[in-house]
Protein backbone atom coordinates (compact mmCIF):
# COMPACT_ATOMS: atom_id res chain seq x y z
CA UNK A 1 0.00 0.00 0.00
CA UNK A 2 2.72 2.50 0.52
CA UNK A 3 4.37 1.89 -2.89
CA UNK A 4 0.99 2.25 -4.44
CA UNK A 5 0.57 5.82 -2.42
CA UNK A 6 4.41 6.90 -3.51
CA UNK A 7 3.58 5.94 -6.99
CA UNK A 8 0.17 8.30 -6.77
CA UNK A 9 1.95 10.94 -5.22
CA UNK A 10 4.59 10.97 -8.14
CA UNK A 11 1.61 11.44 -10.26
CA UNK A 12 0.07 14.01 -8.38
CA UNK A 13 3.17 15.81 -8.24
CA UNK A 14 3.81 15.39 -12.26
CA UNK A 15 0.48 17.24 -12.50
CA UNK A 16 0.68 20.12 -10.55
CA UNK A 17 4.28 20.85 -12.12
CA UNK A 18 1.83 20.87 -15.27
CA UNK A 19 -0.68 23.06 -13.64
CA UNK A 20 1.10 25.27 -11.54
CA UNK A 21 2.63 27.85 -13.53
CA UNK A 22 1.39 31.05 -15.03
CA UNK A 23 -0.39 29.68 -17.73
CA UNK A 24 -3.18 28.78 -15.87
CA UNK A 25 -4.21 32.28 -15.00
CA UNK A 26 -4.77 32.81 -18.58
CA UNK A 27 -7.99 31.23 -18.27
CA UNK A 28 -9.11 31.23 -14.53
CA UNK A 29 -11.04 34.01 -12.35
CA UNK A 30 -7.32 34.07 -10.19
CA UNK A 31 -6.40 36.79 -13.21
CA UNK A 32 -9.25 39.27 -11.70
CA UNK A 33 -6.73 40.05 -8.09
CA UNK A 34 -3.82 39.41 -10.82
CA UNK A 35 -5.18 43.06 -12.36
CA UNK A 36 -4.15 44.61 -9.36
CA UNK A 37 -0.63 45.26 -7.02
CA UNK A 38 -1.98 47.09 -3.71
CA UNK A 39 -2.59 43.90 -1.04
CA UNK A 40 -6.02 45.57 -0.44
CA UNK A 41 -7.09 45.58 -4.02
CA UNK A 42 -6.00 41.85 -4.34
CA UNK A 43 -7.81 40.88 -1.43
CA UNK A 44 -11.29 42.00 -2.41
CA UNK A 45 -11.24 41.78 -6.12
CA UNK A 46 -10.02 37.76 -4.89
CA UNK A 47 -13.29 37.97 -3.02
CA UNK A 48 -15.43 38.95 -5.20
CA UNK A 49 -14.28 37.06 -7.89
CA UNK A 50 -13.97 33.89 -6.15
CA UNK A 51 -17.91 34.41 -4.57
CA UNK A 52 -19.16 34.25 -8.35
CA UNK A 53 -16.78 30.92 -9.37
CA UNK A 54 -19.49 28.47 -10.89
CA UNK A 55 -20.32 27.96 -13.54
CA UNK A 56 -18.19 28.46 -16.98
CA UNK A 57 -14.85 30.02 -16.46
CA UNK A 58 -15.28 32.05 -19.78
CA UNK A 59 -18.52 33.75 -18.10
CA UNK A 60 -17.14 33.79 -14.57
CA UNK A 61 -14.40 35.83 -16.05
CA UNK A 62 -16.34 38.38 -18.19
CA UNK A 63 -18.65 38.94 -15.16
CA UNK A 64 -16.03 39.52 -12.44
CA UNK A 65 -14.20 41.88 -14.88
CA UNK A 66 -17.74 43.80 -15.22
CA UNK A 67 -18.25 43.47 -11.39
CA UNK A 68 -14.72 45.11 -10.99
CA UNK A 69 -15.01 47.64 -13.33
CA UNK A 70 -17.95 49.47 -11.42
CA UNK A 71 -15.19 49.89 -8.71
CA UNK A 72 -12.75 52.01 -10.47
CA UNK A 73 -8.93 51.79 -10.37
CA UNK A 74 -9.13 50.47 -6.88
CA UNK A 75 -11.58 48.07 -4.90
CA UNK A 76 -10.56 49.06 -1.64
CA UNK A 77 -10.95 52.78 -1.94
CA UNK A 78 -14.40 51.98 -3.45
CA UNK A 79 -15.43 49.81 -0.66
CA UNK A 80 -14.65 52.64 1.57
CA UNK A 81 -15.75 55.59 0.01
CA UNK A 82 -18.60 54.49 -2.06
CA UNK A 83 -21.64 56.86 -2.33
CA UNK A 84 -25.41 55.92 -3.50
CA UNK A 85 -24.52 57.05 -7.23
CA UNK A 86 -22.29 54.55 -7.85
CA UNK A 87 -24.31 52.11 -6.50
CA UNK A 88 -26.95 52.66 -8.70
CA UNK A 89 -24.90 51.99 -11.94
CA UNK A 90 -24.90 48.23 -10.52
CA UNK A 91 -28.61 47.97 -11.18
CA UNK A 92 -28.65 44.98 -13.43
CA UNK A 93 -25.68 43.32 -12.66
CA UNK A 94 -26.02 39.34 -12.55
CA UNK A 95 -24.14 36.20 -12.43
CA UNK A 96 -26.56 32.98 -12.35
CA UNK A 97 -27.77 33.48 -9.12
CA UNK A 98 -25.74 36.59 -7.72
CA UNK A 99 -27.51 39.49 -8.80
CA UNK A 100 -27.03 43.17 -8.17
CA UNK A 101 -28.65 43.08 -4.89
CA UNK A 102 -26.62 40.43 -3.57
CA UNK A 103 -23.37 42.61 -4.68
CA UNK A 104 -24.65 45.75 -2.77
CA UNK A 105 -25.08 43.61 0.57
CA UNK A 106 -21.55 42.18 -0.38
CA UNK A 107 -20.18 45.72 -0.51
CA UNK A 108 -21.34 46.74 2.35
CA UNK A 109 -20.17 43.75 4.41
CA UNK A 110 -17.17 44.30 3.10
CA UNK A 111 -17.10 47.55 4.07
CA UNK A 112 -17.62 46.78 7.93
CA UNK A 113 -14.45 43.88 7.91
CA UNK A 114 -12.16 47.03 6.72
CA UNK A 115 -13.56 49.69 8.64
CA UNK A 116 -13.81 47.86 11.85
CA UNK A 117 -12.47 43.96 11.68
CA UNK A 118 -8.74 44.69 10.03
CA UNK A 119 -10.31 43.40 6.97
CA UNK A 120 -10.72 39.78 5.42
CA UNK A 121 -7.37 38.65 6.72
CA UNK A 122 -8.16 39.87 10.41
CA UNK A 123 -10.73 37.50 10.31
CA UNK A 124 -8.78 34.27 9.39
CA UNK A 125 -5.76 35.10 11.32
CA UNK A 126 -8.17 35.89 14.78
CA UNK A 127 -10.14 32.64 14.41
CA UNK A 128 -7.91 30.34 12.49
CA UNK A 129 -6.96 26.64 14.48
CA UNK A 130 -3.42 24.79 14.39
CA UNK A 131 -4.81 22.56 11.98
CA UNK A 132 -7.65 23.92 10.21
CA UNK A 133 -8.93 27.17 8.66
CA UNK A 134 -13.13 25.80 8.20
CA UNK A 135 -14.62 27.76 11.69
CA UNK A 136 -12.51 30.72 10.71
CA UNK A 137 -14.70 30.76 7.49
CA UNK A 138 -17.65 30.06 9.84
CA UNK A 139 -16.87 33.28 11.88
CA UNK A 140 -16.67 35.03 8.30
CA UNK A 141 -19.82 34.81 7.82
CA UNK A 142 -21.22 35.52 11.10
CA UNK A 143 -19.42 38.76 10.60
CA UNK A 144 -20.11 39.43 7.50
CA UNK A 145 -23.72 39.42 7.85
CA UNK A 146 -23.41 41.57 10.92
CA UNK A 147 -24.93 44.42 8.99
CA UNK A 148 -28.37 45.13 8.06
CA UNK A 149 -28.81 42.59 4.74
CA UNK A 150 -30.94 40.99 2.03
CA UNK A 151 -31.91 37.02 3.74
CA UNK A 152 -31.37 35.77 0.17
CA UNK A 153 -27.56 36.53 0.03
CA UNK A 154 -26.69 34.82 2.58
CA UNK A 155 -26.42 31.47 0.53
CA UNK A 156 -23.42 32.80 -1.79
CA UNK A 157 -21.28 32.68 1.80
CA UNK A 158 -20.68 29.05 2.77
CA UNK A 159 -20.03 27.35 5.76
CA UNK A 160 -18.63 24.45 6.75
CA UNK A 161 -19.74 24.04 10.39
CA UNK A 162 -23.60 23.72 8.48
CA UNK A 163 -22.29 20.87 6.23
CA UNK A 164 -20.73 22.62 3.04
CA UNK A 165 -17.69 22.14 1.24
CA UNK A 166 -16.57 25.52 1.03
CA UNK A 167 -15.48 25.56 -2.54
CA UNK A 168 -15.65 28.80 -3.16
CA UNK A 169 -13.76 30.33 -0.03
CA UNK A 170 -11.00 27.59 0.21
CA UNK A 171 -10.26 28.55 -3.41
CA UNK A 172 -9.79 31.84 -2.13
CA UNK A 173 -7.65 31.25 1.06
CA UNK A 174 -5.78 29.35 -1.43
CA UNK A 175 -4.67 32.41 -3.90
CA UNK A 176 -3.94 34.64 -0.55
CA UNK A 177 -2.04 32.16 1.79
CA UNK A 178 -0.35 29.59 -0.54
CA UNK A 179 3.62 30.77 -1.22
CA UNK A 180 3.99 29.73 -4.74
CA UNK A 181 7.13 29.94 -6.68
CA UNK A 182 5.23 29.57 -9.90
CA UNK A 183 3.57 33.17 -9.89
CA UNK A 184 0.04 31.51 -9.70
CA UNK A 185 -1.12 32.35 -5.85
CA UNK A 186 -0.05 35.28 -3.80
CA UNK A 187 0.89 33.91 -0.95
CA UNK A 188 0.31 37.63 0.73
CA UNK A 189 -1.15 36.57 3.94
CA UNK A 190 2.37 35.53 6.17
CA UNK A 191 0.69 34.78 9.20
CA UNK A 192 -1.35 32.04 8.46
CA UNK A 193 0.24 28.79 7.71
CA UNK A 194 -0.65 27.20 4.38
CA UNK A 195 -0.17 23.61 5.86
CA UNK A 196 -3.61 24.25 7.33
CA UNK A 197 -5.53 25.26 3.76
CA UNK A 198 -8.03 22.50 2.33
CA UNK A 199 -8.36 21.27 -1.10
CA UNK A 200 -11.38 23.08 -3.18
CA UNK A 201 -13.53 20.36 -3.48
CA UNK A 202 -16.45 20.69 -6.59
CA UNK A 203 -17.83 18.14 -8.84
CA UNK A 204 -14.78 17.93 -10.90
CA UNK A 205 -12.20 17.97 -8.22
CA UNK A 206 -14.10 15.27 -6.39
CA UNK A 207 -14.59 12.75 -9.50
CA UNK A 208 -11.11 13.12 -9.70
CA UNK A 209 -10.12 12.36 -6.17
CA UNK A 210 -12.55 9.07 -5.92
CA UNK A 211 -11.35 7.63 -8.91
CA UNK A 212 -7.92 8.31 -8.11
CA UNK A 213 -9.53 6.42 -4.50
CA UNK A 214 -7.82 9.50 -2.54
CA UNK A 215 -11.90 10.35 -1.26
CA UNK A 216 -14.63 7.59 -0.19
CA UNK A 217 -17.46 9.75 0.83
CA UNK A 218 -19.82 10.00 -1.52
CA UNK A 219 -20.92 13.81 -0.77
CA UNK A 220 -18.82 16.73 -1.70
CA UNK A 221 -19.73 18.39 1.29
CA UNK A 222 -17.48 19.54 4.50
CA UNK A 223 -17.01 15.50 5.60
CA UNK A 224 -15.28 15.18 2.66
CA UNK A 225 -12.95 18.11 2.82
CA UNK A 226 -11.47 16.41 5.80
CA UNK A 227 -11.01 13.39 4.57
CA UNK A 228 -9.01 14.90 1.45
CA UNK A 229 -7.35 17.04 3.08
CA UNK A 230 -5.97 14.14 5.80
CA UNK A 231 -4.71 12.06 2.12
CA UNK A 232 -3.14 15.42 0.96
CA UNK A 233 -1.55 16.39 4.11
CA UNK A 234 -0.05 12.90 4.01
CA UNK A 235 1.69 13.71 0.64
CA UNK A 236 2.71 17.07 1.23
CA UNK A 237 2.42 18.39 4.79
CA UNK A 238 3.91 21.69 4.35
CA UNK A 239 1.92 22.57 1.26
CA UNK A 240 -1.18 19.97 0.36
CA UNK A 241 -3.27 22.31 -1.52
CA UNK A 242 -0.64 22.23 -4.59
CA UNK A 243 -2.81 19.12 -5.25
CA UNK A 244 -5.69 21.07 -6.09
CA UNK A 245 -3.73 21.71 -9.53
CA UNK A 246 -3.71 18.54 -10.02
CA UNK A 247 -6.92 17.58 -9.63
CA UNK A 248 -8.53 20.47 -11.22
CA UNK A 249 -5.84 19.98 -14.47
CA UNK A 250 -7.30 16.42 -14.29
CA UNK A 251 -10.50 17.17 -13.83
CA UNK A 252 -10.76 19.58 -17.22
CA UNK A 253 -8.53 16.96 -19.39
CA UNK A 254 -10.44 14.77 -21.70
CA UNK A 255 -7.74 12.64 -22.30
CA UNK A 256 -7.65 11.00 -18.88
CA UNK A 257 -9.34 8.01 -17.67
CA UNK A 258 -8.82 5.37 -14.95
CA UNK A 259 -9.24 1.78 -16.21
Amino acid sequence: MEQELKELKDFLDEKVAQYNNPTFIELDPIQIPHSYTRKEDIEISGFLSATISWGNRTSIVKNAKRMLAYMGESPYDFIRNHNEHQLKKMDGFVHRTFNSGDLLTFIEGLKHLYKDKNGLEGIFVKYQTHDSLQPAIHELKKEFFNIPHLERTRKHLPDPMTGSAAKKINMYLRWMIRQDNAGVDFGIWKNIPQSILSCPLDVHSGNIARKLGLLCRKQNDAKAVLELDGVLRQFDRNDPVKYDFALFGLGVSRNFKIS
